[in-house]
């Protein structure tokens, strides 16, 4: 197997400059997602190391070969899309055997390869039949198949999932995940859906405007955000923000957001440190905030905006001044639109950003 890198890697659409300088290292057997919002570059960059897209700039490796100039059907890299492009005349077996028939490979090898990848994927009682007789799952596999019979040393996937229902979506991350370890195979895949991402990734790639943001596992990602972007897009709810300025009283300093005051005098000295001026963004997660009908020592006196029922937890949205607050509590408990409640942080689970630079303080 082989690892893939990225060096500066560049692509422009006429004067839009689609991905930027991004440079990446994706290590051998690794699952790597390509995370990111609608035009964030992500599928253009897994375009380019498919061949599909010829870069500007930067280098592409894949092992130790530069494959900028290489075609893409000598690059052995297999592609899933998010329309699987079954052939709709062809039976599942055909289908999953065409990549070793163009490669004309013997018959006896192309029925040996195509039994053991059906037995894999656990399609051995499709193998007869059509695309059209076969559930969004099902065909999902058959895409699979005919990616795995190759044998190729990267897979490279284009939010494969997105096609299905929820429940099966669900479903398949887990089955997807599961075979990639049991293959084996270097694997790059593109998602806008955070979930999937985390749940699935040894490391995500989040891109923002055709820029790299930060590159971790799930939970460096969501507990060390390096800026507000990849704060405020990892997370369901998102993370809360508010801005302020930072002030000094009697010694000690506060955060000021106008409607509260919190005391921040733990963190004086790394925010003297870091901080380019006296404005910055506090950034709370929803369950890094507790709730009290009773007032609270430090708590911030807030009104409810609105409850949102999840079943196993509710979210409440407070009202505090033109900002509403998330907040993830237990369903156990109860208040209506409009009540007077009282909100805490917990101090160990803030955030502060720079305004004027958007990166992480603390």
């Amino acid at each position: 197997m082989v690892d893939v890198k990225l060096e500066n890697l560049t692509k422009y659409f006429g004067k839009v400059k689609a991905v930027d300088k991004l440079n990446l290292f994706i290590k051998d057997k690794e699952f790597l997602v390509l995370l990111g919002p609608s035009g964030c570059g992500k599928t253009t960059t897994l375009r380019m190391i498919a061949g599909l897209e010829t870069p500007t700039e930067g280098r592409i490796y894949i092992g130790d070969q530069i494959v900028n100039d290489v075609p893409t059907k000598e690059r052995n890299i297999a592609m899933v899309f998010q329309n699987w492009a079954l052939y709709p005349h062809m039976t599942v077996f055909d289908n999953i055997a065409f990549p070793l028939k163009m490669r004309k490979r013997s018959r006896a090898e192309i029925e040996k390869r195509v039994k053991e990848v059906a037995e894999l994927l656990q399609i051995e009682e499709l193998l007869n039949r059509k695309p059209s007789e076969l559930s969004g799952g099902q065909q999902q596999r058959v895409a699979l198949g005919r990616a795995i019979v190759r044998e190729p040393t990267v897979f490279l996937m284009d939010e494969p999932l997105s096609n299905l229902d929820a429940k099966l979506r669900v479903y398949m991350r887990a089955e997807l995940k599961a075979l990639q370890k049991r293959l084996g195979v270097t694997t790059i895949y593109v998602t806008h859906d955070q979930v999937e991402a985390m749940t699935m990734a040894d490391r995500v790639a989040l891109m923002n405007k055709g820029v790299l943001q930060q590159v971790g596992t799930a939970d460096e990602i969501y507990s060390r955000p390096i800026n507000l972007f990849v704060a405020g897009f990892i997370g369901s709810p998102p993370m809360n923000f508010i801005e302020g300025t930072v002030k000094e009283k009697n010694g000690k300093l506060y955060f000021d957001a106008n409607y509260f005051e919190l005391d921040i005098t733990h963190l004086k000295e790394i925010i003297e440190e870091k901080a380019t001026s006296s404005e910055i963004i506090l950034g709370v997660r929803p369950e890094d905030i507790s709730i009290s009908k009773k007032k609270v020592k430090d708590g911030i006196k807030t009104k409810v905006f609105v409850v949102e029922p999840l079943g196993k937890n509710v979210i409440v949205d407070l009202r505090v001044g033109e900002n509403i607050f998330k907040v993830e509590t237990g369903v156990d408990f109860k208040a209506n639109t409009g009540d007077d409640v009282w909100m805490l942080f917990n101090k160990d689970k803030i955030y502060f950003f720079d305004k004027k630079t958007s990166q992480v303080i603390v």
